[in-house]
């Protein structure tokens, strides 16, 4: 009876892959331009120009073994290879002849456990994997290994990599395994399908559907993931429903990850902390009650009950009004390890989140995490992590890097950032996260000496820590093309990338993307990816330079409003944040203001102490500077800040231009979404500008620079609306 299931199980998993991958192909034929929804897995035949070397002779798939995660990789091998090679490639059982590709590992296939790769396979472990062109039985081959079947699965996406993007792969020789284990998705989605901070439609998961109505759009997530090497995500949002651990939601979410399963994603659930009381009945949520403790370990045997490879927790705990220990006077510490121990015998994890603060008259927001958590350092339970993210404040379009990375070596940390632009135009806007992230990953704590970087605290080569991991907030909705703007799918992508190699290339991860995306015509990709690699800064440029920070509107964060002083609690307030006053600009965080600067080693603290050494693009973070200081430039602060802002605008101009003279290249549906984007984003561009110049020009008393246009409407008209209420052409776009 057992295996009939196990059978009905593969045959099940299998057909859902195949009607996903018979969507694709339809869509393919019928559409007369790219809607994007094929992500980077569009697979379009290479040129015939392409040379011998980068357009090979693949003559048969040798796939041995029964899975359904083996059935996913025939599947995409099949569907890839034909259409990218023009030709249909079948499968056997044994090499008959040159221009085999073998896929499998050595339990599943003899023909790669004759190979001997044994100890090879085994220091990459079972998400690695081996490429070679080797011969076999007198035959040249090319053989795909791993030591599990899902690293299998990676290394066929990495082989369809490289036919996308034209690389060379007669003489293969390639070892990879991924440096951080945990690579998950937070999706901020709630159960009635909204999605906070979402900007590319509903939530992908059909909780009124589910369990017994499976949307088969969820096999190309779970592709898209498998296939830059994702291996999680958490389904549901960090300001959590008790409601997704009831009896009910979990069969629902037993549905999504029996569908994720063959592409080693695995699910994750936001846990509420006061569940035990909402779901459960209970007086409290204390987590020193032994009551409460039960509660959690019952609930945790009910959940690996139904999915045995579930991933673990995810808690927002005493931030934001959300419930957590310390509103039972305990500390993060017996929060998090009283759910640890709940998770432990499961081989769950707990992963705790950094994003702490609290209303306190007079205190610096950026230094709450490191004063909460810091002195806890060493005392959380082995399969805890804490989510620290990028920055101090949050997910603005720059912020030097979180103190936490550096200060915790005895604590296992996890780098937390957003892929969804929150802060960043949104789905309105062209910004290529990959320089933010690389920003921060490069950044050097110093704590042991220089070289210490954060990328190494994360993968534990710092500070030996054995749970490594990073989360991105995702991006994807039920829009068509998955993240509204098309450009948000090169973050998604770009997120992949990272968590797998936090030391990948910005330029090589847009090269990629726009190769297996947009174009690979030779100046035209040259343009995109220059493009990209600019947008980050320009937009740093058009909304926060010079180290400002959260002066967006409140509630939706799109727009400036660095005037906005309405709430109740000040740290919600962007005047918080820039202190403009008649003598100069910025937040003080040295030892003559907040002293948040002493949260870094001594050596960081050094520089970002002294307004002479402190980085430019940080200046304003931590300094209070006069409108007349010269700055590098030999340019006034004020006339530097005005010309940062012009230069913003000045970018997004050229880029429209840029754009529209790739029309005849780039597909016209995809080109002409990004052309309104782009006419939405001069838009905002200018509002930034003018509205900051302003606004900042009350305090100044000083004329704009040379160089920098007038404004186009006055200081009491951009306080009036935002530019999501003024502008209906971003209203029916959004």
């Amino acid at each position: 009876m057992k295996k009939t299931y196990q059978r009905r199980r593969r045959t099940g998993a299998l057909g859902l892959v195949c009607f996903a991958f018979a969507l694709q192909l339809l869509a393919v034929s019928n559409a007369k331009a790219d809607d994007g929804y094929r992500l980077w897995l569009r697979y379009d035949h290479l040129p015939a120009n392409v040379s011998k070397d980068y357009r090979p002779r693949v003559t048969s798939f040798v796939v041995q073994g029964q899975s359904p995660t083996l059935d996913a990789v025939r599947v995409e091998l099949s569907g890839g290879c034909e259409r990218l090679l023009d030709s249909a490639i079948p499968f056997a059982n044994r090499i008959d002849g040159d221009g085999a590709l073998v896929v499998g590992t050595p339990s599943g296939s003899p023909l790669i456990d004759d190979l001997g790769w044994g100890r090879q396979l085994a220091a990459l472990g079972p998400e690695g994997f081996r490429i070679r062109s080797v011969k076999l039985g007198g035959h040249n081959v090319t053989v795909i290994a791993s030591q599990g079947e899902v690293g299998a699965l990676y290394g066929a996406f990495y082989f369809l990599r490289l036919l996308q993007t034209e690389q060379p792969i007669d003489r293969l020789d390639v070892s990879q395994k991924p440096r951080l284990q945990i690579r998950v998705l937070d999706h901020w989605d709630n159960l009635d399908r909204s999605v906070e901070r979402g900007y590319a439609g509903r939530s992908l998961w059909d909780w009124d559907a589910l369990p017994g109505k499976v949307d088969p759009r969820l096999v190309d997530y779970a592709r898209a993931n498998a296939s830059i090497g994702i291996n999680g995500s958490v389904l549901n949002n960090v300001n959590a429903n008790s409601k997704s651990l009831s009896a009910e939601y979990l069969q629902k979410t037993k549905a999504i990850a029996d569908v994720f399963r063959p592409y080693g994603v695995r699910v994750y659930l936001s846990a509420r902390f006061s569940a035990p009381m909402e779901l459960g009945g209970l007086k409290t949520a204390d987590p020193l009650d032994p009551e409460v403790a039960a509660w959690w370990k019952r609930k945790a045997d009910e959940i690996y009950k139904l999915i045995p490879d579930f991933g673990g927790f995810l808690v927002k705990a005493n931030s934001e009004g959300q419930p957590g220990p310390r509103t039972y006077n305990r500390d993060h510490v017996d929060g998090a390890n009283m759910l640890a121990a709940a998770l432990a015998p499961h081989n769950g994890v707990v992963i705790w989140r950094a994003f702490v603060y609290d209303a306190k008259p007079g205190y610096d927001r950026a230094a709450a995490a490191f004063d909460q958590l810091q002195p806890f350092d060493g005392k959380f339970a082995a399969n805890v992590l804490l989510q620290v993210k990028n920055g101090a404040i949050d997910f603005q379009p720059r912020e030097p890097f979180h103190p936490l990375f550096g200060a915790m070596p005895k604590t296992q940390l996890m780098l937390e950032v957003q892929i969804t632009q929150e802060y960043l135009g949104q789905s309105n806007h062209l910004v290529f996260l990959a320089p933010l992230w690389r920003e921060v990953l490069d950044s050097d704590t110093r704590v042991k000496g220089p070289g210490s970087t954060v990328s190494k605290v994360l993968d534990g080569s710092l500070f030996g820590q054995r749970l490594t991991g990073m989360a991105g907030v995702a991006n994807t909705g039920t829009d068509r093309n998955w993240t509204g703007h098309p450009f948000g799918q090169a973050n998604w992508y770009a997120f992949g990338r990272l968590a797998w190699n936090p030391d990948t290339p910005s330029r090589q991860i847009a090269d990629e993307w726009v190769k297996m995306t947009l174009t690979r015509e030779p100046k035209a990709l040259a343009v995109v990816t220059r493009i990209m690699l600019e947008s980050r800064e320009a937009v740093v440029d058009y909304m926060t330079p010079l180290g400002l920070h959260h002066i967006m509107w409140g509630g939706h964060h799109y727009g400036p409003a660095p005037w906005e002083n309405k709430f109740d609690r000040p740290d919600w307030n962007p005047v918080y944040y820039h202190k403009a006053d008649l003598n100069g600009i910025g937040f003080d965080r040295t030892a003559t203001g907040s002293n948040a600067v002493a949260q870094y080693s001594p050596e960081v603290r050094a520089v970002f102490s002294d307004p002479a050494a402190t980085p430019e693009k940080y200046l304003l973070w931590f300094h209070h500077v006069p409108w007349d200081r010269k700055l590098r430039s030999g340019r006034t602060l004020w006339d530097e800040l005005a010309l940062h802002y012009q230069r913003g605008v000045d970018w997004v101009r050229a880029t429209r231009k840029e754009w529209d003279a790739l029309a005849g290249v780039i597909d016209p549906e995809l080109h002409a979404a990004v052309k309104r984007k782009l006419e939405i984003q001069e838009r905002d561009a200018v509002a930034w500008r003018d509205a900051c110049l302003l606004y900042f020009q009350t305090f100044s008393k000083r004329p704009l620079p040379p160089g920098v246009e007038p404004p186009q409407k006055t200081l009491e008209e951009y306080k009036a609306k935002s530019i999501l209420e003024i502008d209906s052409l971003n209203q029916s776009l959004r």
